[in-house]
């Protein structure tokens, strides 16, 4: 299984938003997605109530990552305390909802700061912000980054262009 921050990175860009693509558009896909992260059994199958709570699941964390309140679907875990360890949120169940559980449960223990959605509103993908100082904006400076600098870049220069008499751009 990844680390907690790539298990919730992976799930949330289940849904890619710019090409309105879902691996999860069925419940099949859903267990197939969660058997292939060993989140749940060979035979282990999902049903229509189990994609919906997915995709509210995906959502809800989309929106905690864009810093915004979050609707999360209850989901089965309980709190395990390990011996001169600190306690823990595991999930109570296995199959389709205990692997639903166990994302819910990597987005409490992931490195919450490090998680992002990208800036640009077309986008909405995660990335995890392995920069120094935590400021990346975007899931890739080639793409997103470099549209919304370009569009900021033509907005600037769209308004200080002055008519003057003759066909010439000033500054």
């Amino acid at each position: 299984m990844p680390c907690p921050a790539e298990l919730v990175r992976d799930f949330v860009n289940t849904y890619d938003v710019e090409a309105q693509a879902d691996e999860l558009s069925s419940p099949a896909e859903l267990a197939l997605w969660l058997r292939e992260r060993g989140l749940a059994g060979p035979r282990d199958r999902a049903t229509d109530d189990d994609l919906h709570t997915a995709t509210a699941l995906r959502e809800g964390l989309r929106a905690a990552l864009r810093r915004e309140a979050a609707q999360l679907p209850a989901l089965p875990f309980t709190i395990r305390a390990r011996q001169g360890g600190r306690p823990e949120p595991a999930a109570a169940c296995g199959g389709v909802r205990g692997g639903l559980a166990t994302i819910a449960v990597a987005a409490v223990t992931a490195s919450w700061d490090r998680l992002k959605v990208c800036a640009e509103d077309t986008c909405q993908w995660a990335f995890i912000d392995a920069s120094k100082n935590r400021s990346r904006s975007w899931c890739s400076m080639r793409v997103c980054g470099n549209r919304t600098k370009t569009r900021a870049y033509r907005a600037r220069k769209k308004g200080s262009r002055h008519l003057q008499g003759s066909n010439t751009d000033t500054v």
